[in-house]
């Protein structure tokens, strides 16, 4: 299992690092592409579609379009729609019983998780457009918090977190996961002359506190994005969300944590 995450973890870093080397913007948009097609199949599969392959077709479909017109008032849009919908409906809904799958209810409430998912692909789209050290800055937000996360839980972690849900996670290790990122983007702004990470546009703009704020706020989002996810699978009765990836799993294993972050980012790097 590990000399399969390992392979998988290398190609996929190769295969980015290649496109990013080439600043390709087409090639981008087919990876995104790919992705977001895999990403919209197995969301089908989550809420019990009897064809998620057409799902992923039609989905595909609508992100090529989109592309073909893509601006960033587009991109906007989706973000801020996205960050709604997970403060208005994603959210809430970890605390209350999932809508019945095939129920009216349900079939919205896959639609609207689509939508906030397409709206992270777009905001990547538009970070990278920026900036290819605006997005990874983006991306080391939530692997930190992910390394911080799982490190101080090992070594302290008594208080759950949400048991019902992913019993591994604690409070403490929520704590070692703002801590490591506030550490790690101090040190980048004291230490260092990188200007378009995410965090040194926001101090740039509000200063420390505001920029404080909204990393932990994006930590914050980090942990719910992979608890709704793994909410989901737990209804679904599935372990992983396919094995797309070996060893990792399936694409939304990897991205659920990012799905609510990336709007929120753009929107602050850009907007705010």
């Amino acid at each position: 299992m590990l000399k399969k995450r390992i392979y998988t973890a290398v190609c996929l870093a190769a295969v980015l690092f290649l496109i990013l080397w080439s600043q390709n913007e087409w090639l981008f948009k087919l990876f995104l592409l790919a992705f977001f097609c895999a990403a919209s199949w197995e969301n089908a599969r989550l809420f019990g579609n009897r064809s998620p392959v057409v799902v992923a077709v039609l989905a595909g479909l609508v992100f090529a379009g989109l592309s073909l017109w893509l601006t960033e008032e587009i991109c906007i849009w989706f973000a801020i729609v996205s960050v709604v919908i997970w403060i208005l409906y994603l959210i809430p809904s970890l605390f209350r019983e999932l809508p019945v799958q095939g129920s009216i209810s349900g079939r919205l409430y896959q639609f609207l998780y689509w939508v906030s998912i397409l709206g992270s692909f777009l905001a990547v789209y538009m970070l990278y457009n920026q900036s290819a050290l605006l997005l990874l800055s983006v991306l080391k937000i939530v692997w930190l918090a992910d390394i911080g996360a799982y490190f101080a839980g090992r070594a302290f972690g008594k208080h759950k977190l949400a048991p019902s849900i992913s019993p591994g996670k604690t409070w403490e290790g929520v704590i070692g996961g703002v801590v490591a990122v506030l550490l790690v983007a101090s040190c980048v702004l004291c230490f260092t002359t990188w200007q378009t990470t995410l965090a040194a546009r926001i101090f740039e703009k509000y200063g420390w506190i505001a920029m404080i704020c909204g990393l932990v706020a994006l930590v914050a989002l980090s942990i719910l994005g992979d608890l709704l996810e793994s909410k989901l699978k737990r209804r679904a009765g599935m372990k992983d969300s396919s094995q797309l990836l070996p060893g990792h799993g399936g694409v939304l294993d990897r991205i659920d944590s990012l799905i609510p972050v990336l709007p929120l980012a753009l929107l602050l790097g850009m907007w705010l």
